[in-house]
């Protein structure tokens, strides 16, 4: 019976992923509760486990005294020396059970437990599998939309998510049935299993698909420093090589721009801006403001990060971009607030008349 119990522990292990010492904890635990039901005893419940030896043995165990005064946790020194023969006053005698007298509640009780033990086995498992999904890109499949709420629902494979209207792209429709790559921005465990929280909005998603998509990036030649984004409209990403002689924007822009344009097509036609990335703010904010030509960057204080930037009166509305937008990625992209100004510093009638304000910077992504 022990050699069936053990096997049938590690078919478990082996079908399910549960490790058989996680279940021969919870099942100790469930043997002990049944004896101090079925036996009406204490603490003094003794349950010996041994896989390599395929040995289960219960025991309780009691203490030998002169005159009996807690039956569940004493005996006589004869009662004690019918189970061993040197038995003296003061020695603890382990009084083997037979698991099959256990009563039927007891066995209820143990079964219970188990059972409770694998369902909670089951749901750690999904958890930290998923959790090892924290902050990459799956491939989900779309079971349901509601029209209502605007709520997705998604299959992950071993679980579901939850798409919110928040974390979909304004405009993107999705459809029962296609495949959508979403980005893991957490997982939770909760009594029910993991609470996984999904976005299609996140900068993170548009890091990952570059990480897949460029050789040079995953194998850590090129470098994504900074995202920003605009979910549906526009992403610009800062890059840099660690080796001279690979060009980190042309990396990830790829042989007639094969590369990005699979990941704008993977985003529904969103624009991307690729720039390069320098340690030298000066740099690094004229490259930011592509696609507008930068004249000049002046650095007004670099505790607060704040500067103001000349460009070409002609390119004031490109460096700002529609309803500000080319700004305040860049602000985003660069942790600083930028002034824009024309180089002429005179505002002409086919631009604002009044000059760009610094851009508050948001977090990288």
């Amino acid at each position: 019976m022990n050699t069936e119990f053990f096997e049938a522990l590690a078919l478990l292990e082996k079908e399910r992923g549960i490790p058989a010492d996680y279940l021969l904890e919870k099942i100790e635990a469930a043997v002990v509760i049944a004896v101090k039901k079925d036996y009406n005893c204490g603490d003094n419940v003794l349950v010996d486990i041994d896989a390599e030896k395929c040995k289960f043995d219960v025991y309780l165990v009691k203490t030998v005294v002169e005159e009996v005064e807690d039956e569940t946790a004493e005996l006589t020194l004869e009662q004690a020396q019918s189970y061993k023969k040197s038995a003296k006053i003061g020695d603890t005698i382990q009084i083997k059970l037979k698991t099959k007298e256990f009563g039927r509640i007891a066995a209820q009780t143990a079964k219970h437990v188990i059972r409770q033990g694998i369902r909670e086995a089951e749901r750690g498992l999904m958890v930290r599998d998923m959790q090892e999904k924290e902050h990459e890109v799956i491939t989900a499949t779309v079971l349901r939309v509601d029209p209502l709420k605007g709520f997705v629902t998604v299959d992950l494979g071993k679980n579901e998510a939850v798409l919110v209207r928040s974390e979909q792209v304004e405009g993107e429709v999705l459809r029962e049935g296609e495949r959508v790559k979403v980005y893991v921005v957490d997982v939770l465990a909760t009594d029910r299993g993991p609470k996984i929280m999904i976005s299609r909005t996140h900068p993170g998603l548009v890091k990952r698909l570059f990480e897949m998509e460029v050789p040079e990036i995953y194998d850590g030649t090129v470098e994504i420093k900074a995202v920003s984004r605009e979910a549906g409209s526009r992403t610009k990403m800062a890059v840099w090589s660690k080796n001279p002689d690979v060009d980190p924007v042309g990396a990830c822009i790829g042989p007639k721009g094969s590369r990005v344009a699979a990941i704008v097509a993977e985003l529904g036609g969103e624009k991307i801006d690729i720039v390069r990335w320098s340690e030298d703010p000066v740099a690094f904010i004229s490259e930011a403001l592509s696609p507008a030509q930068v004249v000049g960057v002046e650095i007004l204080d670099e505790e607060q990060r704040t500067c103001r930037v000349s460009v070409p009166d002609g390119q004031l509305s490109l460096a700002i971009g529609n309803k500000g937008q080319n700004a305040r990625l860049s602000a985003k992209l660069t942790g600083w607030k930028i002034d824009i100004r024309p180089e002429s510093g005179f505002y002409g009638e086919d631009e604002d008349e009044t000059p760009a304000p610094a851009q508050d910077s948001g977090e990288e992504g």
